[in-house]
């Protein structure tokens, strides 16, 4: 079968009949069918695991329209609105052929429309990958009319899902506070999530969503649709259900305040909607995301990522030379791999001594660094360990030398002040103006090279646009702005890439605000959160691991009281959460004892070892700390399942308290997996240590955790966690 439908996607079409014909657009073990007839609207069939197309039914009481277009049909949701040049706004869309090509392992399927009656085009493609479960899908929008016409609606796709007990979870949240799952039914109207951050996007809520096809969703059972908009941008998801027998999602750009002047002969193209389907619940919905991402989307998605301490939690802006030789020599020698320089080290007439100038000026501050980057590259060579560094460069302050230079560049309503953000003086850089975007480039390229060896740079955005305005552009173009903003964004990021390839490159954006697949492709991974308390990010974690992998997922070890909510953790606690994604420090070493330096310097070499389970293997969650069970666990697998490792974290504690025995997932039935306990402080060790149990037993019963650590009386506090290596014999 799969090799029949293959074939069929190898072929190319100039034209077409004008009957009816289904084709099939084919990823891996999953099938999407369209109904295509000649001037017609393309229309689907059908969309799930590879099915027998002789058992085919066509769909009944829904609207399949693939890109259905306003004018013709008002009362029904459209993905696509334009007013022509001479003002009419009804839009009609007709197939005139298709064409597949094949490019390494994808097959991209473009279907062609125009309208019969305005010279407009619109192409709607479809990209399947041949090793991975995941499809694609946008459209590319030009016209040849005698004047401008203007996109007033312009999502990239839309997904027909059956009614019945469809579920939907979405991730939600703020600042310090990010990816926090909310799972509702689907009711009569409409869902909207959608963002208006302008710089920024997943802060609040997060362009991806899973759909569970019967009832609330389970992890690892159960039939799931995943969506995700990979888009830096604005983005608007909206879920309509009306009278007919479908619920019809839509995503895209949102429009708000964002239509756009399209010229003649200008092509406008929307970004991906990614989608995937599993039988196999959350998890493996999750699992299907984090392959394609490491595979095809995330920078160096197939490179382990190195341990890191970052300056920021443990001396803010308190930067100096003897200082960063001294955290260096602290991460080295408890077995770290690359130290990354935070905020403070630049300005010249505007010292960078807190968070309110000097963005912009991107020089060594001298009084701080005498020695210049040359001498931090020094330490770190002196060390054996690689070096980062901070950069926040598509921001200025007020109190800058850039600022006196250009007040030009900054986003601004016109006509009116600049509204200003962090400090009471920062301005967003306009990245829709040329001039702005070659600066950008700039400061990246003239550091990088001056300073080869920088190996990383955590690339920060710490304000939100707050005022409608580009200097640049005219004034009947201002509705550009949020999608100029990103395209120039992305323009800059190609060319870095292509210059440096090799740097890695953190999203960070006053926490996890650029957590999305718009951004991915230029980065190696993004910082979670602002807040690195463990108990609230195994919250957090959990809920990006949905849609990215644990590679991605930076995830420090910080010190206590935590500097966001104040809690005291207990530091193997820490360790353990900060272990199930990219392990980092984020921690002044000089203020830890010589015992706790030692337990980090031992979770370090342990991390090493199964590095590669953690960051390439196939995340299975198991127990949801959103189920408020009192324990939160996951597990990460490897293809081969002869690695594991499991993760078990106490959420909270009572006296007399009983939790649910966790069984694992993913491992082989039929092998033996001997029992390894990591970051160990217990007295004596588990009862289940050293021994082997079967895939089987271990999937059908699973193991039972203590609820307390076995440790000295003056140890004990209220914290339990565990994490096992499990590997076959």
């Amino acid at each position: 079968m799969k090799k029949i439908l293959f074939t069929a996607l190898s072929l190319c079409f100039t034209g077409m009949p004008a009957m009816a014909e289904n084709i099939t657009i084919q990823s891996k073990n999953i099938s999407l069918i369209l109904d295509i007839e000649k001037g017609q609207q393309p229309k689907y069939v059908y969309f799930g695991q590879k099915i027998n197309l002789g058992e085919l039914q066509s769909p009944q009481g829904g609207r399949m329209e693939a890109y259905p277009a306003y004018g013709l049909n008002t009362p029904s949701e459209s993905a696509l609105a334009i007013r022509h040049a001479d003002g009419n706004m009804s839009t009609e869309l007709q197939i005139t052929g298709y064409d597949t090509q094949q490019k390494g392992n994808t097959t991209i399927t473009t279907i062609h429309m125009k309208d019969p009656i305005y010279a407009l085009q619109v192409d709607l493609k479809y990209r399947a990958y041949t090793d991975v479960d995941m499809m694609e899908v946008w459209s590319e929008i030009t016209h040849q009319e005698k004047g401008t016409i203007t996109l007033t609606q312009f999502a990239s796709g839309m997904l027909p899902i059956r009614r019945g007990n469809v579920w939907i979870s979405h991730l939600y949240g703020s600042w310090a506070n990010e990816a926090q799952v909310v799972e509702e039914p689907i009711q009569p109207g409409e869902l909207v999530i959608r963002n208006k951050d302008g710089v920024r996007n997943s802060h609040t809520d997060h362009a991806e969503v899973m759909l569970s096809l019967d009832g609330k969703a389970q992890e690892n059972t159960g039939d799931i649709i995943g969506a995700a908009l990979c888009y830096s941008g604005n983005y608007k998801l909206k879920m309509v259900t009306d009278d007919t027998e479908y619920h019809y999602l839509f995503a895209g750009i949102n429009e708000d305040n964002s239509e756009y002047q399209l010229k003649k002969g200008e092509k406008f193209i929307t970004p991906t909607l990614a989608f995937t389907f599993s039988d196999k619940g959350l998890s493996g919905a999750s699992r299907n995301f984090h392959k394609w991402g490491r595979d095809y989307m995330l920078s160096h998605g197939n490179q382990e990522r190195m341990i890191l301490l970052n300056s920021w939690e443990g001396v803010y802006f308190d930067i100096n030379q003897k200082g960063m030789d001294q955290m260096m020599g602290d991460i080295a020698d408890m077995g770290g791999e690359l130290f990354v320089m935070d905020d403070g080290w630049f300005g010249g007439k505007y010292p960078r001594l807190t968070d309110n100038c000097a963005l912009g000026d991107w020089g060594v501050d001298k009084k701080k660094l005498p020695e210049g980057i040359e001498g931090l590259l020094r330490d770190a060579k002196k060390h054996g360990i690689k070096f980062g560094i901070w950069l926040e460069p598509e921001m200025t302050n007020t109190a800058s030398e850039l600022y006196e230079k250009h007040p030009d560049w900054v986003v601004k309503a016109p006509k009116r002040n600049a509204v200003k953000g962090r400090g009471g003086t920062q301005l967003v850089l306009d990245m829709g103006n040329p001039k702005v975007q070659q600066f950008v480039f700039n400061t990246i390229d003239n550091l990088l090279t001056k300073y080869p060896d920088i190996a990383y740079i955590k690339w920060d955005a710490n304000m939100s646009i707050l005022n409608h305005g580009s200097q640049y552009l005219g004034m009947n173009e201002q509705s550009h702005l949020y999608i100029n903003y990103h395209q120039g964004f992305n323009s800059v990021m190609e060319r870095i890439r292509a210059k440096y390839p090799d740097v890695i490159i953190q999203a960070c954006a006053s926490g996890g605000g650029r957590a999305n697949w718009g951004v991915l492709p230029y980065f190696d991974e993004f910082w979670v959160s602002d807040n690195t308390d463990a108990l609230q990010r195994i919250y957090m974690q959990w809920g990006t691991s949905y849609f990215f992998p644990a590679i991605a997922m930076a995830s420090h070890i910080s010190a206590v009281p935590n500097h966001t909510v104040f809690r005291t953790t207990a530091l193997k606690y820490r360790i353990d959460v900060a272990m199930s994604g990219r392990l980092g420090m984020e921690i002044q070493p000089k203020n830890m004892t010589d015992e706790e330096k030692s337990l980090c310097k031992k979770a370090i070499a342990e991390y090493k070892t199964i590095r590669p389970v953690v960051q390439f293997g196939n995340i299975y969650r198991l127990q949801s700390p959103f189920d408020h069970k009192g324990v939160a666990s996951l597990m990460y697998v490897s293809d081969a399942k002869d690695k594991a490792v499991f993760y078990w974290w106490k959420t909270e504690t009572f006296q007399n308290q009983h939790l649910p025995r966790i069984k694992m997932a993913g491992l082989d039935a039929n092998k033996m997996y001997t029992v390894h306990e990591l970051n160990r402080i217990d007295n004596k060790e588990l009862d289940c240590e050293g021994k082997s149990y079967s895939g089987a037993y271990l999937m059908n019963h699973g193991l039972d955790m203590p609820l307390t650590h076995h440790v000295d009386w003056d140890k004990k506090d209220s914290w339990s966690s565990r994490v096992l290596y499990l590997t076959a014999q």
